[in-house]
């Protein structure tokens, strides 16, 4: 090889597969765009083969190119492996963590784990973002993200899961439903129907899916919701029945004067099972764990009475 590979062009490279473009990727690394295609190009010339093709769609990975990605990645990975370690010596519990959640859990649970992790680390930062948990588990994979908090499963064996615990899903009813005057129902109750639902790419909608399989209702598909919120202010107009996690409710469902009146399913023994996911070979391994610790601690002083810890 007569050429060394180095991990900027490593690190462009990946921009470049991830943004598809030449100038996208010059903007995400923040250099001009011939001098990214200037690492391109010299990456291609260490290697000795051509990974991208060049067209008026963008950049395109050759076969070469996507095996070279795969590898390129676990390089990068490594290098920050290493800088992690520098970093916690000289720093102890300081940096940034990239935290992606599940939007049907976040808002609810994630402000008290974050006030509890700046009082208790002060020197760490936090970027979160929303996903579904299909695409939360593909960025965590990616290294778009150190740690991901969501619904499981999460079926990959690139990555760790630890189980946090086990939340009832409550049904909700409009006000003026035949079950709204009800505090508990039986799968009897739901024979016959409109259940509405979030859509593929959430684990709620396979268990909902299950669900009317077993107790003879019928999925309201061409009303799918694409949020909570939306799944109940579709109930609140009679347009179905739905389900909604407990911490949702507690936070968003007021007893006296909500849009939607709310049961327990099955003795609150209809739940979904939330966990914490990072990546085995992170560049953040202590790190994750201390905040895995908190998150679970919040979990425990703030919501035993409401959820079933792991």
């Amino acid at each position: 090889m007569a050429q060394d590979i180095t991990l900027r062009q490593l690190r462009y490279f990946i921009a470049l597969t991830e943004t598809g473009h030449y100038r996208k990727a010059a903007e995400r690394v923040g250099v001009s765009q011939p001098s990214l295609s200037q690492q391109i190009l010299g990456l291609e010339t260490a290697l000795g083969m051509t990974l991208v093709e060049r067209g008026h769609r963008g950049a395109i990975l050759t076969p070469g190119g996507r095996e070279v990605l795969t590898h390129a990645r676990k390089m990068i990975e490594e290098a920050e492996v290493l800088g992690s370690l520098a970093q916690s010596t000289r720093e102890g519990m300081a940096g940034t963590i990239r935290l992606g959640a599940s939007p049907t859990l976040g808002p609810y649970f994630l402000p008290y784990v974050v006030r509890r992790l700046r009082r208790t680390y002060p020197g760490l930062k936090l970027i979160i973002r929303d996903a579904a948990p299909t695409v939360l588990q593909e960025e965590l994979l990616e290294g778009r993200h150190d740690l991901i908090l969501a619904q499981l499963p999460l079926n990959s064996s690139d990555i760790a899961v630890e189980r946090l615990f086990r939340e009832p899903l409550k049904l909700a009813v409009a006000q003026d439903h035949p079950l709204a005057g009800q505090a508990s129902a039986q799968d009897a109750d739901l024979a016959g129907q409109d259940i509405l639902a979030l859509p593929r790419g959430y684990p709620m909608h396979t268990q909902i899916v299950t669900l009317c399989e077993e107790v003879g209702a019928q999925l309201r598909q061409e009303y799918e919701g694409t949020s909570l919120d939306a799944l109940r202010q579709m109930t609140a107009l009679n347009m179905g029945i739905c389900f909604l996690p407990a911490l949702y409710v507690q936070s968003e469902v007021s007893p006296e004067t909500g849009d939607v009146a709310i049961l327990s399913f099955r003795q609150d023994r209809f739940l979904r099972s939330v966990g914490v996911a990072w990546r085995r070979r992170s560049a953040h391994g202590p790190m994750v764990e201390r905040i895995v610790r908190v998150i679970r601690e919040v979990a425990r002083d703030r919501f035993a009475a409401l959820v079933r810890l792991e």
